[in-house]
């Protein structure tokens, strides 16, 4: 059976030699998980598409500098971040819109510690498939900082690995984990009660019992 990576890496190769179908079919394969991470990192449609036409400008631009070490799907995740924050910028929606930002910070100071926390009953992505619980939970992630909610974009609603994360972001494995951290306790303080299971509620205890 032929892997995702094969036919992405097959149909690259075959747009490097100026087969533009191929370069369709990469558009076609990409497009709407691309315009999806867009529109919630830029929370508005019409920016999503231009994300969406100005990462795979960047993608005909730049056939020839993936080098298959990564998988395809996160060179291009990786790109349509960097344009999406770009147009925050510019766009002076967010001041602070910087992947790498505060690196050093992370994990210097403790995790803000929720008064209850449970596991969830349904997964991030499978929660966002539902119109109404989806709505909910995006405007929770709306309120995070964007280095903790483009993080947890990434590692949980996309399901890319820790590695593929901290690739795409341009930040280190250990950021990942800590942001990631801090995104899943503060959405979960704030979601709880919606999506908790009570059943399986962990009981809030104090730092100083560690």
């Amino acid at each position: 059976m032929v892997s995702d990576r094969e036919v992405d890496w097959e149909l690259l190769q075959q747009a490097r030699r100026g087969d533009f179908s191929a370069f369709e079919a990469l558009v076609a394969r990409y497009e709407r998980r691309i315009f999806g991470l867009a529109r919630r990192i830029v929370r508005n449609e019409h920016d999503a598409e231009e994300v969406v036409q100005q990462t795979f400008i960047t993608l005909l631009e730049h056939l020839h500098d993936f080098r298959g070490e990564s998988a395809f799907a996160t060179w291009l995740l990786r790109i349509a971040s960097n344009h999406s924050l770009a147009l925050l910028r510019r766009e002076a929606v967010r001041a602070t819109a910087t992947l790498a930002d505060d690196i050093r910070r992370d994990g210097e100071d403790d995790p803000p510690f929720p008064s209850f926390i449970a596991e969830w009953r349904e997964t991030p992505d499978q929660i966002l498939g539902r119109a109404e619980t989806g709505r909910i939970l995006q405007e929770a992630m709306d309120q995070l900082d964007d280095k903790y909610r483009l993080t947890f974009l990434l590692r949980d609603v996309e399901g890319l690995s820790t590695a593929e994360t901290a690739e795409a972001l341009g930040i280190t494995e250990s950021n990942v984990k800590v942001r990631l951290l801090r995104a899943r306790l503060m959405l979960r303080e704030k979601l709880t009660r919606l999506f908790g299971d009570e059943a399986r509620a962990v009981e809030p205890h104090s730092h100083d019992d560690i």
